[in-house]
């Protein structure tokens, strides 16, 4: 039985606690039928939960928001499909895990914001924003403006073995979601909280190479990777060597804060762990691991 890492993009979960139950409960069927054949573990984003927590409750640390988003969502996609195995009489166990990500506190990503948090806003709402609060907006994928923090690097995921362990053991494991509760070390304190969010789909990569993954699955709203995207000359990839996509990301082939990260974890996975990646839409999962949707990413 395949040990396969899903990730779930924040932004597939819907922009509100209604809406996410209501999207989660149509995918549980597809997440389920991945349970019955594989050995999965279950990460997710909250670029969309996370902002509307701190929007809600500013006076809130900003690690605290990263935990609740974690909590609330995890809740809602360890009942949803623990309820659908049950219907289908798959005798497995749902769980979640709160995580943390180990970040180094020189990242130079804290002086170069760039990770999208939150709704989207258009020109004149961010600018208005921006000037009220201080706070940094990008364009992000031609979908309007977000608010953007920094996205240092996941160097280690503190929980990483009691979650192999879990799942060796036969759980199926939601943890990491939005890439894990970034974290420091000092000597003194121990772990600290930080105001970042890890891209999930690096943290994904990372741990699926810890816990000895076979497949890294990252699922998201688009059915395939593709090249000059969104123009008439639009191409779409079923198979991307690792050779292939680092020519395609010198182009400039993917948007950062949308497909850029996801290919580059993917050739993390596929490099270092000489494993098989696939982007693919939710809808598509299980044809993907079948060879029939999605873009498989491996090493050559």
């Amino acid at each position: 039985m395949s040990k396969i890492v899903v990730a779930l993009g924040g932004n597939a979960l819907g922009n509100n606690a209604l809406e996410q139950q209501t999207k989660i409960e149509s995918i549980a069927p597809t997440l389920v039928e991945l349970i019955k054949n594989h050995n999965v573990i279950i990460t997710h984003g909250n670029g969309p939960q996370i902002g509307q927590i701190f929007n809600d409750m500013e006076s809130m640390p900003f690690p605290e928001c990263g935990s609740m988003s974690q909590g609330y969502i995890g809740y809602q996609l360890q009942q949803t499909i623990q309820d659908e195995l049950n219907k289908q009489h798959v005798s497995k166990t749902c769980l979640t895990v709160i995580t943390q990500t180990l970040v180094d506190k020189n990242d130079k990503a804290f002086s170069n914001p760039t990770k999208p948090i939150g709704k989207f806003y258009t020109k004149e709402e961010a600018s208005q924003i921006s000037k009220e609060k201080g706070y940094q907006f990008v364009e992000d994928a031609g979908r309007g403006y977000r608010r953007v923090v920094p996205s240092p690097a996941p160097q280690r995921i503190i929980e990483e073995e009691v979650i192999k362990r879990l799942n060796d053991d036969g759980y199926i494991v939601i943890a990491l979601g939005g890439g894990g509760i970034p974290v420091i070390y000092d000597e003194e304190k121990g772990l600290e909280g930080i105001d970042a969010v890890i891209d999930k789909d690096k943290s994904a990569s990372l741990l699926a190479r810890k816990v000895n993954a076979d497949i890294l699955l990252i699922l998201t709203a688009v059915d395939k990777v593709c090249l000059n995207y969104g123009k008439e000359n639009e191409i779409t990839l079923d198979r991307m060597t690792t050779s292939e996509a680092h020519k395609y990301i010198e182009e400039g082939q993917f948007a950062q804060g949308s497909m850029l990260p996801k290919v580059e974890a993917c050739l993390d996975f596929a490099e270092k762990h000489h494993g098989t990646a696939i982007i693919a839409s939710l809808e598509n999962a299980n044809a993907a691991l079948n060879g029939k949707a999605g873009t498989v990413i491996k090493e050559g």
